[in-house]
C-alpha cells in the first residue's frame, strides 16, 4: 500500500492506495482509505509537510500489515493421535448475527434498560430476550431446549435456565411498552406503512384437556378438542407486524378489536388509518368504531348472510362496472371465453344505511375467481362420490370444505316410512346453492372514491393469514408448553418480536427470497472451530442468498478461515448502532 494525493491545489485529500492485480494479469490499484484533508492534516502537523507524510506512511504499513494479516495464507497443524478435548464444543451457529444486529438497531438494549428501572432484577433481560428470540426462529421449541440451543451460538448464555423462567413474568407485565418501543425503534430500520391497518385473530392450542385461566374451550380454527387462547394481531400496509394482544379462548372475537386498537391510538401515534379486516370482525359496533375521528375501514362482508331481498340486489346481474370504466355492463353478455374478460374484474356499488352509518357494499365478480371456486368444488364433490360408494360410517365435520356438505342422507320412503337402509346421494339443490355466488365477493366500507384502490387494499388481507402461518408453522408457536397467564403472554411476545424480525429482514434483502430459503439458511450458517488457539472455517454452502445477507449487513462469515479475533470484531459490529453512513454511533453490550 501507497500514499496518494488527489484533488485540485487548494482541496487536496490524502489516500492510502491498494496495488492488486486483476483477474487478466494486469497490475492496477485501488483506494483503500482516506485519511484526510491535505490541509487539515498539514495544520496537525503545524504545516511540516514531510512530518505529515511520514505519519501518513505509517498508517499506510499498519494497514498493510492488518491486511496481510487478514488475508494471508495460514497453517494449522493437527496430530492423528490426539482426539478432541473432552466436552468442548466445535459447531457454532452464527445466522443469529443478523438477527443480532437487527435487534441492536431496534434499540432493545435501551428498552431493556428502561424496564429495568421499574423493577428488580439481577439477570440480563437483554440477553434473555434476544436469545429466546433467537431460538424461536433458528430452532423452536420449548424453553429448555431453547435454553440448550443457545449453547451453540458463538456467544452462549452467562444467564440460568431459572433466570429464564424468572424474566417470562417481566416480560409478561411489559409487553404494551416493548410492542410500542419496537414499533418506535422500527421506523429507523423500515419507514412504516401506518396508512393501512390490518386485524386478524386466530387461536393456539394447549396440550393439555382442563380449562384454565385463559386457556378456554373455544372455537377453533384447526377443529382441536384441546383448550385454546386467541391471539389478536395488527399488521400495517407492508405486512410488517404492528401489535398483538392475548385473549381468552372462549371470547368472542368480534370483542378483541376495540382494547387492541386503543392502545395502538393512545401508545403508537397512529390515529389516520384504513381498518382491513374479514367480516368476522367486522360488527356493527366495530365499524362504528372506526368510522371516529379520521378513520376508516374496509370490511369483508358475506353474500350468504345477507337479507334476501339486499343478497338479490347485489347479485342481480345488471348495473356492473368495469374497474376504471363507467359504462355500465350486463354480466349475462360476458364471453367468460375471452381472455381479456376472462382476467377482468367488474363491480357494482350499492349504498346501505346501517343505523346512523352510510356505507357502500361494493360487489366485485371475476370470471378467473368463478372457475378457480368451481375447480374447487368439482374435486369436492368427486371425493364425496367416493365417500358415498365407500362402506362404513358416513359424517360430516364442522369444516365448510367438508366434502361431505355434498352429500344428501335419505333415511324415510317417499311414504314417510322409516327406511330399512339409509341411502346417501350428491345433494344437487347444495351445489346450486353455491354456485350461484360463484365469481362474487363482496367489501362493505365508508369510504368514497377510487373501487380499484378499495379492492386492491382488501386483497392485501392475504398477508396477515402469512404472519399467522409463519408463527404457528415456522416457529413453531403451538402447541403451547407453559401454562401460567403471564408465561403464555411472554411466549408470544417472543413469537411476536421473532416475526417482526424476519419481515424486517425480508424487506433488507428486497423480498428476493421466500420464508423457507431465508429460514433454512439462516438455521444452515454453522462455523466449525479448528482448535481453540486458532479460528473457525465455514461449514455451510455459500450461495445467492448468503452473499446478500453479508452484503447487506456489511460483514462477511463465508471466508475460507476467520480467526478468532476477527470473528470477535465481527460480532462486536453487530452490536453496534450504524447510522446510513455506517458511523459507529453506540455500543451495546451482551
Amino acid at each position: 500500500m501507497y500514499i496518494a494525493l488527489t484533488g485540485s491545489e487548494n482541496n487536496k485529500d490524502v489516500y492510502i492506495y491498494h496495488s492488486f492485480r486483476k483477474e487478466n494479469g494486469k497490475s492496477s490499484s485501488r483506494i483503500y482509505k482516506k485519511l484526510g484533508k491535505y490541509n487539515t492534516l498539514l495544520e496537525q502537523f503545524d504545516g511540516d509537510r514531510d512530518k505529515m507524510m511520514a505519519w501518513a506512511r505509517e498508517q499506510a504499513d499498519k494497514e498493510t500489515k492488518l491486511y496481510k494479516e487478514a488475508t494471508g495464507k495460514i497453517s494449522v497443524e493437527f496430530s492423528k493421535a490426539a482426539c478432541i478435548p473432552m466436552n468442548e464444543r466445535r459447531s457454532f451457529n452464527v445466522g443469529y448475527l443478523f438477527l443480532q444486529e437487527l435487534c441492536t438497531q431496534l434499540r432493545i438494549d435501551k428498552i431493556c434498560r428502561t424496564i429495568k428501572e421499574r423493577h428488580k432484577y439481577k439477570y440480563n433481560l437483554q440477553a434473555i430476550l434476544t436469545d429466546l428470540v433467537y431460538a424461536r426462529i433458528l430452532s423452536p421449541s420449548s424453553k429448555l431446549a431453547s435454553y440448550d440451543y443457545c449453547q451453540t451460538l458463538l456467544e452462549p448464555p452467562k444467564y440460568s435456565l431459572q433466570d429464564v423462567y424468572r424474566s417470562l413474568s417481566v416480560i409478561a407485565e411489559e409487553s404494551d411498552f416493548i410492542q410500542s418501543e419496537l414499533y418506535k425503534n422500527s421506523n429507523f430500520l423500515y419507514p412504516r406503512n401506518n396508512r393501512i391497518l390490518y386485524y386478524d385473530c386466530t387461536n393456539y392450542y394447549f396440550e393439555i384437556e382442563e380449562e384454565s385461566d385463559s386457556k378456554r374451550y373455544g372455537k377453533s380454527k384447526e377443529n382441536r378438542p384441546n383448550p385454546i387462547v386467541t391471539m389478536g394481531l395488527f399488521m400495517d400496509a407492508d405486512g410488517i407486524p404492528l401489535a398483538f394482544d392475548v385473549y381468552p379462548g372462549n371470547q368472542n372475537e368480534q370483542t378483541t378489536l376495540k382494547p387492541l386498537e386503543s392502545k395502538i391510538l393512545q401508545d403508537f401515534n397512529c390515529s389516520e388509518f384504513i381498518y382491513c379486516s374479514d367480516s368476522g370482525l367486522g360488527s356493527a359496533a366495530n365499524r362504528r368504531f372506526n368510522s371516529l375521528g379520521n378513520r376508516a375501514y374496509i370490511i369483508t362482508h358475506s353474500l350468504k348472510k345477507m337479507k334476501k331481498e339486499d343478497r338479490e340486489i347485489a347479485l342481480n346481474p345488471t348495473q356492473f362496472r368495469k374497474v376504471g370504466s363507467t359504462k355500465f355492463i350486463d354480466l349475462r353478455t360476458l364471453d367468460e371465453t375471452d381472455e381479456e374478460v376472462y382476467n377482468t374484474v367488474y363491480y357494482k356499488e350499492v349504498p346501505v344505511v346501517t343505523g346512523n352509518m352510510d356505507e357502500t357494499l361494493i360487489v366485485t365478480y371475476s370470471p378467473k375467481y368463478k372457475a378457480y371456486q368451481r375447480r374447487i368444488r368439482d374435486r369436492q364433490i368427486e371425493h364425496a362420490e367416493k365417500i358415498i360408494n365407500t362402506p362404513g360410517r358416513k359424517r360430516k365435520g364442522k369444516n365448510q370444505n367438508d366434502p361431505m356438505r355434498f352429500v344428501k342422507k335419505t333415511s324415510v320412503t317417499p311414504d314417510g316410512e322409516i327406511a330399512n337402509k339409509q341411502v346417501y346421494n350428491i345433494d344437487e339443490e347444495q351445489i346450486q346453492k353455491e354456485e350461484m355466488y360463484d365469481g362474487f365477493y363482496a367489501v362493505i366500507t365508508n369510504l368514497e372514491g377510487d373501487v380499484s384502490e378499495i379492492i386492491r387494499i382488501n386483497k392485501q388481507r392475504w398477508e396477515i393469514e402469512e404472519n399467522f402461518r409463519i408463527m404457528k408453522t415456522e416457529f413453531e408457536a403451538r402447541p403451547v408448553y407453559v401454562r401460567r397467564e403471564e408465561r403464555i403472554k411472554a411466549h408470544f411476545m417472543t413469537c411476536y418480536i421473532s416475526l417482526l424480525l424476519y419481515r424486517l429482514l425480508e424487506k433488507k434483502l428486497g423480498d428476493a427470497y421466500t420464508v423457507s430459503q431465508i429460514l433454512g439458511t439462516l438455521r444452515s450458517m454453522q462455523m466449525t472451530l479448528l482448535n481453540t488457539a486458532s479460528g473457525y472455517i465455514p461449514s455451510y454452502t455459500r450461495t445467492e442468498l448468503t452473499d446478500s445477507l453479508h452484503k447487506t449487513f456489511g460483514f462477511r462469515t463465508d471466508y475460507e478461515f476467520i480467526t478468532k479475533a476477527s470473528m470477535r470484531t465481527i460480532i462486536k459490529e453487530t452490536k453496534q448502532i450504524k447510522s446510513k453512513n455506517h458511523n459507529i454511533a453506540h455500543i451495546v453490550t451482551k
